[in-house]
């Protein structure tokens, strides 16, 4: 439970998740500026080389539905493990593959996203088990920095691998950093479910529940009894049909799906638009968004912790439950609206080929609204399904994976046949239809909730 930990336990324990999911998107994003040079080598079209970013989207959405729900029930720290180990194995695939194999390469890709697509579920159960629900706002406006950050940091670090020792560099790398933070995970994580805790016996030295070094992070204590944890329904997908959750799942899916479509076709937009940008200079120029997105997360998350002890306090006097669609999502129609204006000027940014400033400028309001709205509907839906946060946060990844998927497969074709100005213009209008669902949610999520 979140009493046995300290406060320096719990942020330690949120850094060491964050760093674990930095490495679900990071190797969809990091070899973005060699996909040129991986299309020379293996003999393809830029358009076969993208069907490896679709692969790996579309098993980063489906896998988190098998990983998220066996952790709510037998534990974060063992599947972290595994994820983490077959990263590490695909990618030393991967740095390996011959260039006359390009079915390996997909198949590799496949693999790699199977295995590290989970961290982001894995990690968000390890906070949902630690976290009161007054935590809860900081501490995944910090997590959700290394999964939303590997998109700006990834490609900017890829430009310079793949510019400076190949392509292959690429995947060496994430093979030794994927190695480091298995080691980090066995050495220091401890097990957080209650639940695999009391299966496994608390202080017997289980190997699925404890790390090699003691845990510092726990409140002293006088051993006892293993608190017994009530079992769940382990089929994510039931939860999909829960009307208020089903609601927030459309509402972040879309927001992350659009502004990854900016992500994917920022470098050949860059390209074609500013011809002086090398490799590097594309992949440095995702790290305005980067900027926004740290913002967004340390500003968003002390503003949801804020609002929920401000709801908590108004509403002991009068002994009614609190509202926490109310506290979750107050903030977000103002978001939502800043992040479809961001989304419509990028575009007409492209289209006009104004300075190199302005798109510039605009990633950062696109990446401060974009992680802030995540924060808001991963926070919301751990309070609402906090026995099975794992399984409900790889509901999250599966709907805006999977929409990200349908987007980046359709945007080069709506780019060439309509500019980028009407393209990203339709895609604001698509975020439009966004609004009523936000306060449907507010309005009616208490009343679903009540009734489930």
């Amino acid at each position: 439970p979140p009493s046995i930990y300290t406060r320096s336990g719990k942020w330690t324990l949120v850094g060491m998740v964050a760093v674990a999911g930095l490495f679900s998107p990071l190797p969809a994003n990091i070899y973005f500026p060699a996909m040129p040079a991986l299309a020379a080598v293996f003999g393809r079209s830029a358009e076969d080389i993208n069907l490896s970013v679709t692969v790996y989207l579309a098993l980063q959405g489906a896998s988190p539905m098998l990983w998220g729900p066996l952790s709510d029930r037998h534990g974060r720290r063992p599947l972290l493990a595994a994820c983490l180990l077959i990263l590490a194995g695909s990618s030393l695939g991967l740095a390996l593959c011959p260039a006359s194999a390009f079915w390996l390469l997909l198949l590799l890709r496949a693999l790699q996203a199977a295995g590290c697509a989970s961290t982001i579920s894995l990690g968000a159960g390890v906070i949902a088990d630690i976290a009161a629900p007054s935590e809860r706002g900081s501490f995944f406006g910090t997590f959700n920095l290394g999964p939303m950050l590997a998109p700006c940091i990834g490609p900017a670090l890829g430009g310079v691998l793949s510019e400076r020792l190949g392509w292959r560099s690429i995947f060496w790398f994430l093979t030794v950093s994927a190695a480091a933070c298995l080691a980090a995970v066995l050495l220091f994580l401890p097990e957080t479910l209650a639940a695999a805790v009391a299966r496994y016996g608390i202080g017997s030295g289980t190997p699925a529940c404890q790390p090699t070094f003691p845990r510092v992070s726990e409140k002293t204590r006088a051993p006892g009894p293993p608190q017994p944890s009530r079992r769940s329904s382990t089929n994510p997908f039931r939860l999909l049909l829960f009307p208020d959750i089903a609601l927030t799942l459309g509402f972040t899916g879309t927001v992350y799906a659009v502004n990854y479509t900016v992500m994917s076709t920022m470098s050949s937009a860059f390209t074609a638009t500013y011809p002086f940008l090398s490799e590097t200079l594309v992949g440095i120029c995702y790290l305005s968004t980067g900027v926004g997105m740290v913002l967004g997360s340390a500003v968003t998350g002390k503003l949801l912790d804020r609002d929920y002890a401000r709801l908590v306090t108004e509403r002991e006097s009068s002994g009614a439950a609190v509202p926490v669609e109310h506290a979750r999502l107050r903030m977000s129609p103002a978001l939502l609206l800043v992040f479809i204006a961001a989304v419509i000027a990028w575009g007409w940014c492209i289209h006009a080929r104004v300075s190199i400033a302005a798109p510039l400028v605009v990633q950062v309001i696109l990446g401060y609204t974009s992680i802030a709205v995540l924060n808001s509907t991963m926070t919301l839906m751990i309070d609402i399904v906090r026995d099975q946060s794992s399984g409900v946060i790889a509901c999250t990844n599966l709907v805006r994976c999977s929409l990200a998927a349908l987007l980046v497969s359709l945007i080069d074709r709506a780019t060439q046949r309509l500019g980028h100005g009407r393209t990203y213009t339709l895609l604001g209008g698509l975020c439009c239809l966004l609004l009523p669902c936000i306060y449907v949610e507010i309005r009616r999520g208490p009343v679903w909730r009540a009734a489930r």
